[in-house]
Formats: C-alpha cells, structure tokens, sequence
C-alpha cells in the first residue's frame, strides 16, 4: 500500500514497499512509552474494516503495531482550587504501575491500565521522550507517524502540543521538540523536511500559513487509498528558527475563544503535517539456482528516497454547552467540534470491535486521519484530563475513549522509492572527483619519475666520480709497490753479482740457481695461499646467504604457528565458556525440577473434596470476571454463588480442616470486596463469623484474611457501626497488639483507619483502645503499615476538627492526649508521598482548634506547619496550612516572637 505521505502519484515501477519491523539500531531512548511490534512475522492481510483499507491490495502485508495511549492528568487551576478545596480529585494516579483510579464515591473507584500514566508533576521533556519520540524515530525511518491529544475543554492538549516555550525552554510542546530531533537528523546536502499547518474549523479545511487560502479539498487515490491535501502551502524547513516562526505564523491565525471553562479555548482542530525525505543506502540480495540450489550473491548497495510523514492533531475540546456557556456562533462552533469528535470515537469503535464497516466519510476529521487508525501509520494518543470532581462525566468519557482506542491496530509500512536521480548526482560528482584526482596522480607520478631519475643519475655519477678516484688511488698505489719492488730487486742483483764476482764462476752460478729456485716457491706458496683464502671466503658468503634464507624460513613460520597457537587457545577460551553456561542452566533447570517436583507433591497431599470445591468455584469466579470484562460488562460476584449459598460458605468458615477454613475466608472476603454484596453477608451473619474467627483462631493467614474482610465491610458506615456493637473495636484493638505479620498488621490498620472516619465513633475508638491500637503499630515500621496508620490519623483528626467546628467536642484533641503528636511531627516530612499527604492534612486539621495549638508548639509541630504552608506539593494542603496559621493567635503570636513570615 502506497504511504500517505506521498503528495503526488510516483509510477508503480519506481516504487518498493519494504515490510519489515522498525530498524533495530535506532535510537529508542524512553522506554517507557515505545510501541512494541507484534512477535508475529506472518504476513496479515489487510482488514476490511481498516480505516486505510479501503484501497489496499488485500495480499499487501505489514507490520502489525498497535495504537499507544498515555493518559496526561491536569493540575489543578485555581478556579478548581477555591471550588473543590474540600473535595478529593476524582482520579488517583499509579504512574509506576501504569494504572488510573477513577473514584465513584470515597469508597469505590473504577481502575484503567493505559501505556503510560502521566501525573500533574510531568515535565513536558518526559511527555515527549515516552509519547512522541518513538514515533519521531520511526518517521525517521521511513514510516508514517501520528502523534494525536484528546480531552475536555481546558485540560491541556495545546500546552501538551503546541507549546511554544519562548520564554521557558523546558515548557515546549511536542511539535517543537519533534521538528529539532528531525532537524538534527538529517543532512542538509541529501535530506529535506517540509511543513504545512491546517486548522479543520466547521468542516472547513483552511491553511494557517495562508489565510486566503479558506476551502482546501481532500483528495484520495482510488488505487492505494493514500489521502492528501495537495492545494494546502508546503513549506521547506532549513533550521528550526524558521520552523518556530511558521508555528507563530499558525498559532496567530487560529480560532479561538473565551468560554466558561478556558479563557482560550481553541475552536479548530489543528494539524500539523511534516513531510521527511531521506536518502539511504540499500542491499538486495540475488538469489539464482537450478533445481533447487540456491547461490547467495550481494549486490553492490544502492540509493534509496525514504519518504515518512508525521501529522501532529491538537484536537479541539470536547465541551458541554450548559458547562461551557456556549451561545450563538460559539454554540455553531461547539455542535460542529462535538460531531467531528462523534465521527471519530465511532470509527475507533468500529475499529476496536472489528466491524465490517468503519464510517470514515461521516466527517472530515476521520478523512484526514484515515491513515492514523486502522491504517499505516505507527500512532500514538495522548488523552488529557482534569481532576476536578465536577467534571467526573467527562473525565470517564475521555478515558474510555483512550481505552477503546488501545484495541485499534496498524499495519506499520514503510516506502522506499529508488532514488535515480541523485544515484546520477552522484555518479557524476564521484567521476569528476575520480577525474581529478586521477589529474594530480598522474601529475604526481611523472613529478615522482622525473625526480627518481635525476636522483638516479645524481647517484651514478657520484659513484662513478668516486669509483675513478679509487682506481686511480690503487693504480698509484701498485705503480709505487712495483718500483720498489724493481728497486730493492736491482739492489739484490747488484749484491748478488758482487758476491758472485768475489767467490768465484761456480759458486756464483749455484748460488744463483739456489736463490732463484727459493724465490720461485714462496711465490708459489703466496699463490696457494691467496686461492685457499678465496675459496675459504666463497664458502663463508655461501653459508651466511644459507643462515640468512634459514632464518627468514625460521621467522615466517614462527609467526604463523603464533597466529595459529592464537587461535586454538581463543578457540578453547569460548569452548570453555560455552562448558560453562550450559553447567550452570542445567544446574538451574535441576532446581526448578526439584521445586516443582516439590510443590507438585504438597498439592497432592493437601488436596481435598472441600478444596477441590472451593478451588473450582474460585476459578469459575475469575474465569467469569475475564469473560465479563472482555466484553465490557462487570456482573457481581454474589450471583455467581447463588447455586452453592452463601450460608453453605459461611458455614465452611467454622471446619475443622484448616485448608478448608482459609480457602473459605478467602472467598467471603473477595464477596465482601463488592459493596452489593455487603449487605447480604451481615444479614446472613457473616460479619459476626469473621470476627469470631478473628477472636478464636490463631493462624496467621485466617486472622490476615479475615481482617481483610472486616476491612472491607468498614468501609460501609452502617457496617461501622455493628462492629462497634459487637466488640469489633477491642478484637480489632486485641489483634493488632498480639500480630507481628506486616500483612495482618495491615489489615486491621485499614479496618481501624475506616472506623476512624465515622464522627459518632470517636469516643468508642478512644476508650476501646483503637487508637493507641492504631499507633502501637508503628512498631512494624513497614511503609504499608505506616501508610493505614497515617489515613487513620488523617480521619480521626478530621473529624475532630469538624465537631469542635460545629460545638459537639471541647478540650485537646484525644489524638494529643494519647501521644500521638511526636509520632506525627516526626514523619510529617516522611520520604512515603501517602504517609507524608496524611500526616500533613492531620497536622492541618489539628492545627484548626485552638485549644490543641501549645501543645503543637512545643511539640515542634509549628515548624512543620510553616515548612508545609511553602513546601507541600499539593496546593491545597498549602492553602489550608496557611489559613490555619493565620487564623490562630497563639500561632500569630509564636511566629512573631521566632520572627517566622508565613
């Protein structure tokens, strides 16, 4: 299927669709928020109901990737501040268990798993590298991308996009940090990136580069599908200075107004769409044989135009028009934004449940992002929500559209197109180059011929110059060794014939014979001598040639038998690592038999008809609850019982068998979990069960469960009361003192916190020992422990600021008299954010009562209550602290003398 980023059609010959996963070597940095390819690497055919299937090739395959949805939750403004002060936020966040809360009332929440789970604290960086940055990276690539925000009115989604960050560089939005990794990227000489800015205002595509330009149409490929805007301005980006501009340009010429709800609330959907052109180099491989004999030849790499598209959509806002106050053109504006907004949660639904028919055509919002759900694009969704109470409606509505679009998948493509002309661009620039260079070589060779020649001619005559005077040396010097030589042989002629004249003919003439026969062998002797000298040299030049071959021989082969000793000890180094992991997964791989071998055995003797039972309800409880979910619905738990009887499983809270007994307590405590079932267990006694279990038996996992249970029926306050009637308080009180395990001790803390909450319980708590209960505790010192002990503080000091508000309670606060108070300072700056949230807000609400304010003093609890009014992450918390110290003369007073400015 050909991308959507193709403006204009490209002939089908010049064009190859590669369908493979996202490069293994880019650069995924977050991790958090990365879109994990589906393991499958069979080819999927293109669904019918697709958004970007309407004129695919059915045997055209992708990559499956599925839409990513992260949730962005609002701080709260300062409206919301004055409005909901007394008020909890509707929604709870677990970032690091990627989980959202969404309270029905102080007791019951609904819980949502999305990809990523923002809080108010984010920074705008964090939101980029988990939200848009994977998709950056894979328009990079060479595919499309879609990077979409969706919310109420005044949640966020332009701040979250658009942002411009002049005066604050760590507030820019996505688009601008988007455009400066695209930028630093790519290389100006063989890689382009241009913009173009649209606002979609009443159904009406209008440029924002152009204003002129008020009516711009959409046109479709009837061959692949592909949509483009081709009348809209496409602008080439060089440097991200000019990018910033054309954002002003945009954002100056879009619609907005002031409504009740958000002073600039955005009429138009804007859309931002960045064409990527890059150059790459590709390797096919050629396959050729016969008869089955496949011969792998690599063709030399070749140019490649990869061309990625990434449409950013700030959405306008979904509003209410009683909440918004929208009237006349604006009420025009809001009914046009709605049913755009309409259309597109009904192809996400279609798509989410995989209907035969997606109504594409119903606006032209889901036209211009056809591609984006269902289609080619790798998307990602960022859905923005406030936490003021007042909007829960929306807040759900916006969730459950992050939650429908989480089951959309794509069929991530990518597109290469065979780049002709810049191979010839380039072949021409590496022959004018080889041409050139191959000038200076030849240039340099005759330079280096001609100077190695007068070198050489240089040379020969100064060897010859030197070689003649040498000659000449010797010849002069064996012209003078001969003329002595003459010389001393005509002084012995000379002596000779003397003494031959005076000893007579003869004697002359034998000596003469004898003289010259001794003189004939020592010449022949000096002879022998010189040519045994010759030959004694020739064999001795003989040999050191020999020694010198020998020692080349002798060096080149020992430097081969090093290469090869090299090679065989790394050889033996791996072999013996290999040795090595494998004895160390088999001895693994012996334990974990051993332990399931063990376990299996436990279970064989631990079975019963009784567990068996309880087992196999437990399992069709579950497998009921994960149906039930999968479709959308939640049916209570207690129908599900209604063929065994609650009083069948009550009663098996009293067997004698101890397994039996747990597994009993379990499933109560999972009907009590369900606030409909509440009811029908006190009414069949079940409340009275499990307090006697928690006051007769011993084992530690029946009393952890069973005040698990009686947790959760106090969070009913009718259910609060009977457990006050039935002596609830003092077991509650009695367990917490006997248990050392952290889990039980948690329990009874949480049942104890809720008792806490109810203001007609606070006597009965004090004089039953609840209380010192709750902070004995502390022993624990584990953080979920501490966390229960904290809420209960929280609660009971709330409701002692409410009584003594409305004159129902004088004195200190019981809370003080009981020594809470050193505890309390001492973990008010607690490094646990809940343990450290509820020691604020009791310290908050004890500070409200006069009565309590010396002892808060010199209890140092003052300190804390200024550090709180400056430093407290919540602002509400904030406020409050500082009303109280300004409100309170003794606080005045102590703060004036210790010169503290609040």
């Amino acid at each position: 299927m050909a991308s959507s980023g193709y403006r204009n059609s490209i002939q089908k010959g010049f064009v190859r669709v590669v369908d493979r996963p996202l490069s293994a070597t880019s650069n995924f940095r977050s991790n958090t928020f990365k879109s994990k390819l589906h393991p499958s690497t069979g080819i999927r055919r293109s669904s019918p109901g697709s958004l970007g299937g309407a004129g695919a090739s059915r045997d055209d395959a992708g990559v499956p990737g599925r839409v990513r949805v992260a949730v962005r939750l609002r701080p709260r403004n300062a409206e919301e501040l004055v409005a909901d002060a007394d008020f909890a936020d509707c929604v709870e966040l677990q970032p690091e268990l990627k989980r959202l809360k969404l309270r029905k009332n102080n007791w019951d929440s609904d819980t949502y798993e999305f990809d990523e789970v923002l809080s108010e604290f984010a920074s705008q960086k964090r939101v980029y590298e988990v939200v848009a940055k994977p998709v950056v990276e894979s328009v990079l690539d060479g595919y499309n991308g879609t990077v979409m925000a969706y919310g109420q009115t005044g949640t966020g989604k332009t701040y979250t996009l658009g942002r411009l960050g002049e005066e604050d560089t760590s507030a820019r939005g996505i688009m601008v940090r988007s455009m400066e990794d695209i930028l630093a990227d790519l290389s100006p000489e063989t890689d382009s990136v241009s913009v173009s800015y649209l606002q979609l205002y009443m159904e009406t595509i209008q440029d924002l580069l152009d204003p002129a330009n008020d009516n711009i149409s959409i046109v479709e490929d009837p061959k692949t599908g592909d949509v483009s805007v081709p009348g809209a301005t496409l602008v080439e980006i060089r440097n991200q200075k000019s990018f910033m501009e054309l954002l002003r340009i945009g954002e100056a010429h879009r619609i907005a107004a002031n409504t009740k709800l958000n002073t600039e609330s955005s009429r138009s959907h804007a859309i931002l769409m960045v064409q990527v052109k890059r150059s790459v180099m590709g390797r096919e491989a050629a396959f050729s044989g016969e008869n089955d004999n496949h011969s792998h030849l690599d063709k030399p790499f070749k140019p490649y135009v990869r061309k990625g598209k990434l449409v950013v959509v700030d959405l306008a806002g979904s509003e209410r028009v009683h909440k918004s106050g929208s009237e006349g053109h604006m009420l025009e504006e809001a009914k046009s934004i709605n049913l755009s907004l309409s259309a597109l949660g009904k192809c996400i639904n279609a798509l989410a449940e995989n209907s035969a028919h997606v109504p594409v055509r119903d606006s032209k919002l889901t036209r211009l992002l056809k591609d984006s759900f269902g289609g080619t694009a790798r998307t990602s969704l960022i859905v923005t929500i406030g936490p003021s109470p007042r909007h829960r409606g929306e807040t759900a509505s916006t969730i459950l559209f992050g939650q429908r679009a989480m089951k959309v998948e794509n069929m991530l493509k990518i597109k290469e197109e065979f780049d002709y002309k810049g191979l010839s661009r380039r072949l021409e620039i590496q022959l004018d180059t080889l041409i050139a260079e191959n000038e200076r070589r030849q240039k340099a060779f005759e330079d280096e011929v001609e100077r190695v020649t007068l070198e050489a001619e240089n040379r020969i005559s100064e060897v010859e110059t030197r070689y003649a005077d040498a000659l000449e040396k010797e010849r002069l010097k064996y012209q003078m060794d001969y003329m002595e030589s003459i010389k001393k042989l005509e002084e012995k002629l000379v002596t000779n014939q003397k003494t031959r004249v005076s000893n007579g003919y003869i004697g002359d003439t034998c000596s003469g014979e004898a003289t010259s026969m001794s003189v004939s062998e020592e010449v022949s002797k000096v002879e022998k001598l010189l040519q045994n000298e010759i030959h004694l040299r020739k064999k001795a030049e003989e040999e050191v040639n020999n020694l010198r071959s020998q020692l080349v021989q002798f060096t080149e082969s020992e430097g081969g038998g090093d290469s090869d000793i090299l090679k065989l000890r790394k050889i033996l180094e791996d072999e013996a690592h290999q040795k090595k992991k494998l004895e160390e997964e088999i001895m693994i791989l012996r334990n974990q038999l051993l332990q399931l071998t063990i376990e299996a055995n436990q279970m064989r003797r631990c079975s019963g008809d009784a567990i068996t039972g309880l087992d196999s309800l437990m399992s069709q409880v579950m497998h009921s609850q994960l149906k039930d979910a999968g479709n959308g619905q939640k049916v209570p738990i207690g129908t599900l019982f209604e063929q065994v009887g609650l009083q069948k499983i009550l009663s098996l809270l009293e067997s004698e068998d101890a397994n039996v007994r747990i597994h009993a307590v379990k499933v109560v405590a999972n009907l009590a979990a369900e606030e409909a079932n509440q009811e029908r267990i006190v009414e069949a006694g079940g409340l009275t069960s499990l307090l006697t279990l928690l006051r007769s038996f011993e084992d530690e996992t029946v009393r952890r469960v069973a005040a698990g249970a009686i947790a959760n029926l106090a969070m009913n306050e009718a259910n609060q009361e009977l457990i006050m009637v039935q002596g609830g308080i003092s077991l509650l009180s009695m367990t917490a003192t006997d248990a050392e395990d952290p889990q039980t001790l948690r329990m009874v803390a949480g049942a104890l916190a809720n008792l806490c909450g109810n203001d007609k319980l606070q006597k009965k708590l004090r004089t039953e020992g609840g209380i010192k209960a709750l902070l004995g505790m502390v022993r624990c010192g584990h953080p979920d422990v501490l966390s229960q002990v904290a809420r209960g503080i929280a609660n009971f000091a709330k409701c002692e600021s409410r009584a003594s508000t409305q004159g129902t309670k004088t004195g200190r606060s019981f809370l003080i008299e009981d020594g809470a108070l050193p505890w309390i300072v001492q973990n008010a700056n607690s490094e646990a954010p809940p343990i450290r949230r509820h020691i604020e807000l009791a310290l908050c609400h004890l500070a409200q009562h006069e009565v309590n304010a010396k002892d808060m003093i010199s209890g140092g609890a003052l300190w804390e209550l200024v550090r709180i009014s400056r430093d407290c992450s919540r602002e509400d918390i904030r406020s409050l602290a500082r009303r109280t110290l300004t409100s309170s003369p003794t606080f005045r007073a102590e703060m004036r003398r210790l010169r503290i400015e609040c």
